[in-house]
């Protein structure tokens, strides 16, 4: 009778995931006022900023314009702000003893990581839909086919750096993640060509930032990325989001091994 009652009790589908888990923690980010706010006022301020010089709406850049071109940019560095804030999240939860208490449930490595990420990649697609919205009132000019390429490009892509926020929630203190995750997202956008052409030697060395890829892949649409680019970001995108992911499934049960 043990033998039998034991084996009726196996770890759930899916390793725990669930979507009364997935709805709890979407629940608790989005009343989250700090994050919002930094997820729906940044990334459109720094469009506004950057992307609103008198002469960038008739400068063309393949099949819009530099207006447009500049929007998908601070689309995707939003996206990755958006994204690495909510897979950073782990640190608060760490500190607090929460992710050990969930080693004692079935909830598995992959489950948990699969819902921290499918929250972070809504905060994503809030984030690059605010400045989408925000670029169509401002003069940012697209063929219709490339305004849903762009979008549904950088909010994809966006998937590397919800794993690296993740990853990097385990690995810093949470006093002070976001404030090294923040100038380092910056850093990285530079060296990945997010914010400025890539040219010579510098665009060499960029290829190897996590940033390229998703910077190559959400502008692919514009038209002017060679198919070598192309093929480059996408191995850049695979790699890179292989290591995150990766990462965080390790940390994550080294994490919980302490219990």
């Amino acid at each position: 009778m043990t033998t039998t009652i034991d084996n009726a009790r196996a770890l759930p589908a899916l390793g725990g995931f669930s979507r009364g888990f997935l709805t709890l923690e979407l629940r608790r980010v989005l009343r989250n006022r700090r994050t919002m706010m930094f997820t729906l006022l940044m990334p459109p301020l720094f469009f506004v900023i950057f992307g609103l010089q008198s002469d960038f709406k008739t400068q063309t850049v393949g099949s819009g314009n530099l207006t447009g071109y500049i929007m998908v940019s601070m689309a995707v560095y939003g996206a990755m702000l958006a994204t690495t804030a909510g897979g950073a999240m782990v640190a608060v939860e760490r500190a607090q003893g929460w992710s050990r208490q969930l080693r004692l449930t079935p909830l598995r490595p992959v489950a948990y990581i699969a819902t921290k990420v499918i929250v972070a990649m809504t905060l994503g697609l809030v984030s690059i839909s605010a400045v989408f919205i925000v670029g169509a009132f401002l003069g940012a000019h697209l063929t219709p086919i490339a305004w849903v390429s762009c979008l549904v490009l950088a909010w994809i892509c966006s998937l590397v750096f919800a794993a690296f926020g993740l990853f990097m929630g385990y690995l810093l203190p949470s006093e002070n993640v976001m404030q090294v995750l923040g100038p380092a997202l910056a850093m990285l956008s530079f060296a990945g060509g997010l914010f400025m052409p890539l040219h010579g030697w510098f665009g060499v060395v960029a290829k190897f930032s996590p940033t390229y890829g998703i910077a190559t892949m959400a502008r692919m649409p514009f038209g002017d990325e060679s198919a070598g680019s192309v093929a480059a970001a996408v191995l850049n995108i695979v790699v890179w989001g292989t290591i995150f992911i990766g990462g965080s499934a390790y940390m994550f049960r080294r994490d919980t091994d302490r219990v």
